[in-house]
């Protein structure tokens, strides 16, 4: 499998070759920030599409067709139309926090972004504790949206912000609880010591059932963080229009929408990375002919393909379940997915302990 650190030192070494170490390292930040920003620009536009695809097919239609060959083009179109859009700003908001809000969502989504492992030797970010700044940093993403609703002054948009602040931060134990599961599993905290920890088999496999119960506890939790359904109270249209972005419009209205599928890629990329093994190719003890093949498959190929697989599942169940009520919403978390979370968690470190683990 080629790992990417050979090109990256091989550029390292190219410019500490003809440049001063200080002026290296400044061109090297513009070269990661720009790779940063269109990547994150084309995976949040190539999720809308995908998600139009999907749900035309869960219900029956045949999706955006007119814009492009079989509507490729049509998201580069609401793109540039939206970029179009006159940003209005209405007299009785808190100008100040109004305009900030979008952007505390969007450096949220980036900075969780760059610390995902996109290949063998291809990690931007990588601290050994690199999944407690992973968790940090997405809370910051609670803000912006508790300050969009705050300072839209509108009853619409303030209700849409308490239930999300309160839906984000009560689903966040139960995502922690399962991230400390498979952290206590690996042994590390390391994003690319938890990888290289599923060498022989992934921790979906390996980790017995509470890694299982740590995956639905996940999946859940990552759907509702999202504000994705059944669990988009936040945004229910029949009740609050569109909940706390109601009164953005223009690129202030694009943040938001750009950094909601952003953050549908990002626990996509983090369920596969805890449970699906990240960008390390499907070993499995004692097939050698098999395992050598699987080698052979780029090991960027594997993180996306796992990645793009969890959103299937999310995107499923979104087009499968209907809404849920605010308190059935809250029971599910604080009655059940805690608790079994708390206890899976106590269960992992008994299997940990003894033994009990593939």
């Amino acid at each position: 499998m080629f790992d990417f650190s050979l090109a990256t030192n091989w550029l390292n070494d190219l410019l500490l070759s003809c440049m001063p170490a200080w002026l290296a390292t400044v061109v090297e930040c513009v070269i990661v920030a720009l790779f940063l920003l269109t990547a994150y620009s084309l995976i949040a536009m190539f999720y809308i599409m995908y998600e139009r695809w999907v749900c035309a097919a869960f219900q029956c239609r045949i999706g955006p067709r007119r814009v492009g060959p079989l509507g490729t083009l049509q998201v580069f179109a609401d793109v540039l139309k939206i970029l179009q859009k006159e940003v209005i700003e209405l007299w009785s908001t808190d100008k100040f926090l109004h305009q900030l809000a979008p952007y505390l969502v969007l450096i949220a989504s980036m900075l969780t972004f760059a610390c995902l492992p996109w290949g063998k030797g291809l990690q931007f970010i990588d601290f050994n504790i690199g999944v407690f700044f992973i968790t940090a940093v997405s809370s910051i993403g609670v803000l912006g949206i508790l300050l969009a609703g705050w300072s839209s002054n509108s009853k619409y948009t303030l209700i849409g912000a308490m239930r999300s602040g309160a839906q984000m931060v009560s689903y966040e134990l139960s995502a922690g609880f399962a991230i400390l599961t498979m952290v206590c599993l690996s042994g590390t905290m390391s994003v690319t010591g938890i990888v290289e920890a599923q060498t022989d088999l992934w921790f979906i496999f390996k980790g017995h059932v509470p890694a299982v119960i740590a995956f639905v506890i996940y999946s859940i939790a990552a759907i509702a963080e999202n504000n994705r359904g059944p669990f988009d109270l936040p945004e229910a249209e029949h009740e609050l229009t569109a909940g706390y972005h109601t009164e953005y419009s223009g690129i202030h209205f694009g943040f938001f929408y750009l950094a909601e599928y952003l953050n549908l890629f990002i626990v996509s990329g983090i369920a596969a990375l805890l449970f699906l093994g990240g960008w390390m190719p499907l070993h499995i003890p004692g097939l050698d002919a098999f395992n050598n093949v699987m080698d052979y498959i780029p090991s960027i190929v594997w993180f996306l393909g796992k990645a793009f697989f969890m959103t299937f599942l999310f995107i499923w169940i979104r087009w499968t379940f209907p809404r849920v009520r605010i308190d059935q919403m809250l029971a599910l978390e604080w009655r059940y997915l805690m608790p079994f979370g708390l206890f899976n968690l106590v269960l992992m470190a008994l299997c940990v302990i003894y033994g009990f683990h593939f």
